[in-house]
């Protein structure tokens, strides 16, 4: 019976004063005291533990590392095809959608078995994934086709695809309001905007040499950018669809993720091995900080605190505390790890 109390306990709320009425369930049934506290104590890390997971596919290695949040451990991994790149998870924490190169095809990943349970076959060679705000479309880019398949989450089919006009894109990522899908394309030195609605491109933004990735500020009215070879970060006005700054990174910036409150901006530096923070509110660089070696993607936490950075060369994530800028411990995860997604 103590056993069917506590996992009770741990999936129950304080808010509606039910600690208060399993304690006296407790007591009635003859539990003792010390029982009584030594529950009430197992009740915040229960609800603590909705810590969030990472998940860093391993292109070399053909699998997902699966990183428990709250302790900063390596829990588990995966098998996912034979080289995974992008990445997304769904809204519910559910499932993960994992692109394949070799396949030519998105893997559809169930997190409770750990193991694939469906296969969307692709253009050529996809890359970057992405999932909308509402939960509703994955969106997988085709470096080789020039285009980006959306798959509907309900059926986990492919319902339509988009050309662009830049080729070779890399990355996709939605606007916050689910309207529009930009697209970095990294041979055209551009980024092209997508209206989801009426599922077409619909412009073109020309940025520097080789684009990567993107990150949305959390109203939506500004996107970051970053140009690989350019080693700059451009800032787009989503309304004018104008570059309006361009912020000198490290050399070979990749990776952009913004912060749950749009103070700042993250960008990995590959060749350089650093990740560049900066002040959203300035768009000057604020800090400097060292990481493995050819950081990629990232991704930050939910709450804000932590920042997980793949080192592809170091075969590993470093997870950088936001508030010192610092990095607090370095995780090794498989081989070449391409990036990271949260949830």
């Amino acid at each position: 019976m103590k056993g069917n109390y506590l996992r009770y306990l741990c999936l129950t709320s304080s808010s509606d004063g039910s600690y208060a009425v399993l304690r006296r369930m407790l007591a009635g049934a003859g539990t003792r005291l010390a029982l009584v506290s030594a529950v009430s104590a197992l009740l915040m890390p229960c609800a603590l533990h909705a810590a969030p997971f990472a998940y860093v596919p391993n292109e070399k290695s053909g699998t997902i590392s699966i990183i428990d949040c709250a302790n900063d451990n390596v829990v588990g991994q995966i098998k996912a095809g034979t080289k995974p790149r992008g990445l997304a998870v769904s809204r519910d924490g559910n499932t993960l959608y994992v692109s394949d190169q070799p396949a030519n095809a998105l893997l559809i990943v169930d997190l409770k078995k750990r193991e694939t349970i469906d296969m969307v076959p692709l253009g050529e060679s996809p890359e970057g994934v992405e999932i909308s705000q509402a939960g509703d479309w994955v969106v997988a880019v085709g470096e080789i086709t020039n285009s980006v398949s959306f798959i509907s989450t309900a059926t986990n089919k492919k319902v339509f695809t988009v050309k662009t006009e830049g080729k070779n894109p890399e990355h996709a990522t939605f606007s916050p309001d689910g309207k529009w899908l930009y697209v970095s394309a990294e041979e055209a030195d551009s980024m092209d905007i997508i209206d989801v609605a009426k599922r077409e491109q619909v412009a073109s933004v020309k940025l520097g040499l080789r684009p990567r990735g993107i990150a949305f500020t959390p109203d939506g009215s500004q996107a970051y950018v970053a140009a690989e070879l350019a080693g700059t970060v451009y800032a787009v006005d989503v309304v004018t669809q104008k570059v309006t700054a361009q912020i000198k990174a490290g050399k070979f910036s990749n990776g952009v993720t913004m912060s749950p409150d749009g103070n700042r901006v993250y960008v990995s530096n590959g060749k350089d091995g650093t990740v560049s923070v900066i002040d959203a509110s300035s768009n000057m660089i604020v800090a400097t900080i060292p990481v493995g070696r050819r950081p990629w993607n990232m991704a930050i936490a939910p709450d804000g605190k932590k920042l997980y950075v793949a080192n592809g060369r170091s075969n590993s994530v470093s997870v950088i505390d936001t508030a010192s800028n610092t990095v607090r411990k370095e995780i090794s995860v498989g081989e070449l790890p391409w990036g990271v997604a949260i949830r």
